[in-house]
């Protein structure tokens, strides 16, 4: 039998049982989806995640992601649902994903509906009622989101495009943990309390929660950066142990060894993205473009622009260029030994000179100081 007409005899058996529930189509999808993707192809249901807004499918081709699919109860208004802050984070943050009441399908990409199609749909007295061609228009958008997994990419701008709409979801997820009394709530408040006392005293749970999701990215993308190693080897698991900064290590290493599944899918999908990622034409083409030594710190200016473009503004996220910052530091050590006389300059062994940067950003004046001194 064509797995379409399996699956809609499948949906007609659920259906007329006069017991089923929403989760109870879930394995006729299952089915559905796997015969018509073919060899290799997994659709992967966690229905323990159900409850802390993941999508109910993870569809894979030989353990490469291929899409999401979110389901709805049969008879579902998906124009409504589309609409919800549930599906808005999802199609920010997923850009192959079908939302379906089991019987009508919607296909986004990249947050955009691409197309649509019915198999058909139950009547009032319960009788399943076939579109006409619906079949064929199924079997084409299926194939359609089948063909169209995030392929591989090596242009820094659609990276950092990526990585913000998976960090958003990060934060939401985060702001959401924090509302509730779970462990992994008891995790976040002990960080939260950690930062009060040592960074910023009036801190509150959304920006302490915005800088969680973008320390866990950036911390992504560092240990991905050093990956040594096949591509595929990149996991969340290996991430902790990059040798990148300590502070984004041990915060990290926290958050990510987490066993929530509402943080763990969205930071193994995000490594997920990153391991297909052509990082050295990445940070070779940004480097270039960007005319900056240490790409891997730059790129963060324009995820961030991806990310919050008002944050960006807000937080004066604007990068000195090197060759300006080294004039800088430079004429900072000739004035010290000219007019103060202190022969060592910025490599002063005494307490005369001291390095003040009220705004280090990511450290660029500091490590070019230290470069400096190091010269000396």
């Amino acid at each position: 039998m064509e797995p379409l007409r399996e699956y809609r005899e499948a949906l007609k058996r659920e259906r007329a049982s006069g017991l089923a529930t929403e989760h109870s189509y879930r394995s006729a999808v299952k089915a559905m989806l796997e015969a018509l993707g073919g060899d290799g192809v997994r659709a992967i249901n966690e229905p323990a995640h159900a409850p802390y807004g993941a999508p109910d499918f993870i569809v894979e081709r030989n353990g490469i992601p291929v899409g999401h699919v979110e389901c709805k109860d049969i008879g579902s208004d998906l124009e409504a649902e589309q609409e919800s802050e549930q599906l808005w984070r999802y199609r920010d943050a997923l850009p192959n994903l079908i939302l379906t009441d089991q019987c009508r399908f919607r296909w986004y990409v990249n947050s955009e509906l691409r197309d649509e199609a019915r198999l058909g749909y139950f009547d009032r007295d319960g009788a399943f009622v076939p579109q006409r061609g619906g079949e064929r228009i199924v079997r084409e958008l299926l194939d359609s989101f089948f063909a169209a997994s995030t392929p591989a990419t090596d242009d820094p701008a659609e990276l950092a495009r990526r990585m913000a709409g998976k960090t958003r979801l990060l934060r939401h997820t985060f702001e959401s943990i924090l509302r509730d009394e779970s462990d992994s709530a008891a995790l976040l408040q002990d960080l939260l309390a950690s930062y009060r006392e040592v960074l910023i005293s009036s801190l509150g749970a959304a920006d302490f929660a915005d800088m969680q999701a973008q320390t866990v990215a950036y911390r992504l993308f560092a240990a991905r950066c050093v990956h040594k190693g096949e591509a595929d080897g990149f996991t969340r698991e290996s991430a902790v142990f990059a040798q990148t900064a300590p502070f984004l290590r041990d915060v990290f290493g926290r958050i990510a060894t987490s066993a929530d599944p509402r943080i763990a899918w969205i930071v193994d999908d995000f490594a997920r993205l990153l391991a297909r990622a052509n990082m050295s034409a990445i940070l070779d083409g940004f480097g270039r473009w960007s005319r900056q030594e240490d790409p891997i710190v730059h790129f963060y200016e324009d995820f961030l622009a991806a990310y919050d473009p008002g944050l960006k503004e807000m937080r004066g996220v604007f990068y000195t260029p090197e060759p300006v910052v080294s004039y800088i530091v430079r004429s900072v050590d000739r004035l010290l030994r000219r007019d103060f006389g202190i022969a060592e300059g910025l490599a002063d062994s005494g307490e005369r000179v001291l390095i003040l940067d009220p705004a280090a950003g990511t450290g660029t004046f500091l490590r070019e100081t230290i470069a400096a001194i190091r010269e000396t």
